[in-house]
């Protein structure tokens, strides 16, 4: 199962991308670096010192999701590109989708906008999770560029799943299977990361 963590700065993913474009054929230059850097720019402003479960900063998980829809999925589109890098900025900062759109664009907001959980309407812990699977279910309505930015997301959430908390492992493993793995039905690419990825986890079934 292939895993994407190369990139831990902005700088790192720019000079690779720079020096070894990786999509190959008529599309290896397509990627639109001076655009995806305003977008890498604002998502680290954004998250401030955010960090990670693991304590690692967020912006790890930003390139690692990016890395997977490049690297992983060849895909090249500054709009997608520019989503995955603030495709948690409405959901975990004070920015609005309103904002996105004026620096980036409706087709970026729109899709930062699908990928957005909702808060919970009431507290607690099973209203958040029924909030949370309500949220990927509509996903099912999304356009496939929302589509994909989510299951690039995922990959990075899920690629490294056994160093989570046991508990975690299982519950985590279980909604990726019910309500993420069937999103990739018409991306081939991630089809068959989640199939891998399913069977390296076949023990939390």
């Amino acid at each position: 199962m292939e895993t994407f963590n190369s990139w831990r700065t902005w700088d790192e993913a720019r000079a690779d991308l720079e020096r070894e474009p990786p999509v190959p054929g008529p599309a290896r230059n397509a990627i639109d670096l001076p655009a995806l850097e305003r977008a890498a720019e604002a998502a680290v402003r954004w998250h401030g010192d955010q960090t990670r479960p693991t304590g690692v900063p967020y912006v790890e998980h930003l390139l690692e999701a990016l890395e997977a829809l490049v690297r992983g999925a060849g895909e090249t589109r500054t709009e997608v590109l520019s989503a995955v890098l603030l495709h948690d900025v409405v959901e975990d900062t004070d920015a609005t989708v309103g904002e996105v759109e004026e620096a980036f664009g409706p087709v970026v907001a729109e899709l930062v906008d699908w990928v957005t959980k909702p808060p919970a309407g009431s507290p607690g812990r099973q209203a958040k999770r029924a909030a949370k699977a309500a949220y990927l279910r509509r996903l099912r309505d999304a356009p496939p560029e929302a589509i994909a930015v989510k299951l690039a997301d995922r990959v990075s959430n899920v690629q490294r799943l056994d160093q989570m908390p046991p508990d975690f492992q299982r519950r985590y493993y279980a909604e990726t299977v019910t309500y993420v793995i069937p999103l990739a039905e018409g991306h081939p690419w991630f089809a068959s990361w989640y199939a891998d990825w399913r069977e390296r986890y076949a023990h939390l079934r």
